[in-house]
Order: C-alpha cells, then structure tokens, then sequence
C-alpha cells in the first residue's frame, strides 16, 4: 500500500493522509541525515520488539532514540526555519552526540 504524500507550498510539512508533518531539514548533509535515519530506524524496531516483550524499560529507551533522531532531523522541537544555521547544526550535532550515547 502506497500512501501519496503532497508536500506544501513552503517545503515546510508534508501531508499524509490529510494530516500534517513536518519534513526534515533540508540543510541537512547527507552523512547526517544518513545517520539520523538509522537510528530512527533502529528507534522504531526496538520499540516493537520492547513492545512485544512486554519491557517498559526498554520501550522508554527506544522512545528516547526516535525522539532524539527526530529532533536531529528538525522533525520535532524547534522549527527548523526558525533557527540559525549555527543553531540547526548544533541541533544535529547534539542529536548525533546523544544518539551515540545511546549505543
């Protein structure tokens, strides 16, 4: 099943299935983004495997990486069009810093 996903005007939110998103940071470098995608990835199987074992400890932790990845990416948290370049690369950076923390 393919989901059609329309972009706004601005670049700013993609629509799926009538409901917003934001879209990723577009000043992203493609090793980063790269990188925050993995561990979004790796973010989301832990939290179903957590899920399925029934390890609320775990969950929480894949939680945390999802949430992390995301804000790397200028998914969540401040908008990214809203910051500096110097305050959208150390969003990234911070990202990346706390996501190796995590392995």
């Amino acid at each position: 099943m393919t989901r059609e996903v329309e972009h706004t005007a601005d670049g700013r939110w993609i629509v799926v299935d009538g409901r917003r998103w934001r879209t990723q940071d577009p000043q992203l470098p493609d090793d980063v983004r790269e990188q925050l995608l993995h561990h979004l990835g790796v973010g989301r199987s832990g939290v179903r495997t957590a899920k399925k074992a029934g390890d609320d400890d775990a969950v929480r932790a894949a939680r945390a990486r999802v949430q992390a990845a995301k804000t790397g990416l200028g998914e969540r948290g401040t908008a990214w069009w809203e910051q500096s370049d110097d305050e959208r690369r150390t969003r990234w950076e911070d990202a990346l810093t706390e996501l190796a923390a995590l392995d």
